[in-house]
């Protein structure tokens, strides 16, 4: 206590506290700018999360809705005989090449199972069903629910999980537009968690991360062992990316929800949400935080030793004054004062201040430094999600086995072609392209192989058209090309059969050679809508697939 009632102590302990009060007030500052920031990046990551596995999710709704709808359209189901074995292949063949569906088959007008895949359910009726009734006015998809009937012929989940269904259906209508039954489809319910999980995967998300399904009513639907367990907590509204929520289990998460849009006529209300819990978010911030610590002590040990000398410096002078004064006190004639006082304490001061300077100065580039490399992290996760929206843009409109462009984009460009071609008068052409015998390469050769095949195929196409057409992978193994500003027949058929050459006189490794099939429909300025033009270039299809394969058929309207 003595120390410290002396000049020389109170100096150097106010210099010392006023130290570590700075430094702690700068650290904690920091700290609640790095939990921000944390807090930020790490929702922008789950919200780039769920918005991938809503999209991606989405897109393949939309997918198998759109087979089932131009499955239902196809000539062979059009004709109008429910019973012919045609139906029944394309029904088989369908459920092979789509592992997702658990079963397809085709109901009469009164709901009773007329063909169906594997023979499961034929001769019942489901006229009650709702797939069935809704089939009969409109493609349809529908809510998950647990399978009854077909509970009972499939093999079991290996999880021991209880076997749950999505379905799809549309109208069977023949040429006449008439009604005549409806096709309808079982998708597995696994099909659909794997598609989200491997959104999170494909994120690198953290491994504590969690992805949920949820429908309209917020009730859980994946994963199994939340469902009638958990909620989606309520204080999130639908304008935030992102949250901080408390769940069931009474920890808190960073929360986002993304509506899945699925863009039919169909709402499933599904939300997608992915959590993460909110100490792994933050688990790098403790490291942080130790760093400052043993910053903040070892600056205010250095403070503390600078306050010492410098009290010390400015003490000596004034205690020469005092025992100066003593002495003049008692009257003694050896008083000596010190040469040049006042310019050596003014100039020991001023050495010290700029000492003080220094260090606090040196204190505001380290801080800075730490700014400049949370700006850093925070630019480097920005150029990583905006690579992320380039590769779900890439995907949206992008075959992901053959590069070539996907039913969307093909839908999206068939619109404006037709929009141009009202407009100016002037028509184009469609050829659906057709892989003679490509099962026999998936069956002989294994699917690898058949979709090295594939991928040689869209780089064929992509050579032998102009960089005016429009190449789209179909589905399987059909593919689309789009002769935009293509008025004439011969000039289609002229393309056509570039193509085709080109393919006949390939060599596909380890396959040999394989030939296409090529039909052509030329648009009709005054047609009704697309769907025509679709179903001429079909049935050009089917009319070269019967006059022996590896051939190109223009349309004729029948006499």
């Amino acid at each position: 206590m003595l120390m410290f009632s002396s000049f020389q102590g109170r100096v150097a302990l106010s210099f010392s506290c006023l130290s570590l009060v700075t430094l702690i007030s700068v650290g904690l500052y920091v700290s609640r700018v790095a939990t921000q920031q944390m807090v930020v990046t790490a929702g922008q990551s789950v919200h780039a999360t769920a918005l991938r596995a809503a999209n991606l999710l989405g897109a393949n709704l939309r997918e198998r809705q759109l087979e089932i709808e131009l499955l239902s359209q196809a000539p062979h189901f059009v004709r109008g005989d429910l019973s012919h074995p045609d139906i029944l292949q394309s029904l088989e063949l369908h459920k092979k090449s789509r592992s997702e569906f658990a079963w397809l088959g085709v109901a009469d007008a009164n709901g009773k199972i007329i063909q169906a895949s594997g023979g499961m359910l034929q001769g019942l009726s489901v006229g009650k069903r709702p797939w069935f009734s809704e089939g009969l006015r409109r493609v349809y998809k529908g809510d998950v629910y647990e399978a009854v009937l077909l509970a009972r012929l499939l093999p079991g989940q290996v999880s021991g999980e209880p076997l749950r269904l999505i379905d799809f259906a549309a109208p069977i209508k023949n040429k006449d537009g008439q009604v005549i039954g409806v096709i309808g489809a079982h998708g597995h319910w696994s099909w659909v968690t794997e598609i989200v999980q491997a959104a999170v995967d494909g994120m690198g998300s953290a491994s504590d991360s969690e992805i949920l399904i949820l429908d309209k009513r917020g009730t859980v639907l994946y994963p199994q062992s939340l469902v009638g367990l958990s909620r989606l907590p309520e204080g999130m509204t639908t304008q935030q990316s992102y949250a901080t929520l408390a769940w069931d289990d009474g920890r808190d998460y960073l929360t986002s929800q993304v509506a899945l849009d699925d863009k039919t006529q169909s709402d499933l209300g599904w939300r997608i949400v992915v959590r993460q819990p909110l100490e792994t978010a933050l688990q790098s911030l403790d490291a942080l935080r130790n760093r400052l610590v043993m910053l903040v002590f070892f600056a205010t040990l250095v403070s503390a030793m600078v306050a010492m000398r410098l009290a010390r410096g400015v003490s000596q002078p004034i205690e020469q004054l005092a025992a100066a004064a003593r002495k003049i006190e008692q009257r003694d004639p050896a008083a000596q004062y010190p040469l040049a006082t006042g310019v050596r304490e003014v100039a020991q001061l001023s050495q010290s201040m700029q000492s003080m300077t220094a260090s606090l100065l040196q204190r505001e580039h380290e801080l800075e430094t730490l700014n400049q490399t949370l700006e850093q992290q925070v630019q480097q996760h920005t150029a990583a999600l905006e690579a992320a929206n380039r590769q779900l843009a890439q995907l949206a409109s992008r075959d992901p086995l053959t590069g070539l462009y996907n039913r969307r984009s093909l839908d999206e460009k068939l619109k404006e072609c037709v929009h141009t071609s009202k407009r100016s008068g002037r028509s184009f052409a469609l050829l659906i392209l057709d892989v003679d015998h490509f099962k026999l390469i998936n069956d002989s050769h294994g699917h690898s192989k058949g979709d090295a095949v594939l991928q040689q195929l869209a780089a064929l196409l992509t050579e032998h058209t102009r960089n005016t057409d429009f190449v789209a992978r179909y589905g399987g193994e059909e593919f689309i090309i789009l002769l935009q500003d293509t008025p004439q027949v011969v000039e289609a058929t002229t393309v056509a059969e570039k193509v085709r050459a080109a393919v006949e006189q390939a060599h596909f490794p380890g396959v040999g050679q394989l030939t296409v099939s090529i039909g052509i429909g030329l648009w009709d300025p005054a047609s009704p809508g697309s769907k025509d033009l679709f179903h001429k270039a079909d049935e050009a299809l089917y009319q070269a697939k019967l006059g022996g394969h590896n051939r190109v058929m223009v349309y004729t309207p029948p006499a």
